[in-house]
């Protein structure tokens, strides 16, 4: 079963090096047969939140905001890339996701974290794992960690040296544990519908 996967990145540095690890999750998941694209927090460039999209009259959002809401609104679950900046989120991918909230509401989410260091940005995972469940999403289990990312994967994303290899054997359990609760939130949204 195909889902659709939104991969959401939220680095706005010059020299982005966790963009490699948004191409290998998005390649993977593609190579499953999922529907996924990749959200990049720095592509879209929303303001530093003033407003939250449910906050505008009906119709009056900006457009960057009520195209992403669309998507995040079809979305059968999300994948959120982070680093880790002094042990805490990237300011980038914070700032997009406090945008919305009700959008995001009844469907699994997972981490997969990066850092230059040997931690894989671990630290910025835990952080995101509460925000996320407060924002009304299930955060699975299983995460990923690239790190040192630069001896982790390549430029493009591909998998290099045994960090490499280690990440390509943990990708497949990760996977099948947001696509579980992908199908089982589906199938409960078809079931009965969510309470608010």
């Amino acid at each position: 079963m195909a889902h659709r996967i939104l991969v959401l990145y939220g680095s706005y540095r010059s020299d982005r090096m966790g963009i490699r690890l948004a191409h290998f999750v998005v390649d993977g998941f593609r190579g499953r047969g999922d529907d996924v694209e990749l959200i990049d927090a720095k592509a879209i460039g929303l303001p530093m939140l003033d407003r939250m999209y449910k906050e505008y009259p009906k119709g009056q959002a900006p457009a960057a905001l009520e195209t992403l809401a669309g998507k995040i609104r079809a979305a059968d679950g999300f994948l959120f890339v982070t680093g880790e900046y002094n042990w805490g989120v990237q300011p980038g991918l914070k700032n997009l996701t406090d945008h919305f909230l009700e959008e995001w509401f009844w469907r699994p989410a997972a981490i997969a974290s990066y850092s230059a260091g040997r931690l894989a940005g671990a630290r910025a995972a835990t952080a995101w794992h509460g925000t996320l469940s407060e924002m009304g999403m299930v955060v699975v289990s299983s995460t990923i960690g690239a790190g040192p990312i630069g001896q982790t994967l390549s430029e493009d994303g591909k998998p290099i040296g045994d960090a490499g290899k280690s990440l390509e054997r943990a990708f497949p359990r990760f996977a099948d544990d947001l696509a579980w609760w992908m199908e089982a939130a589906k199938a409960q949204r078809a079931r009965k519908a969510p309470p608010y």
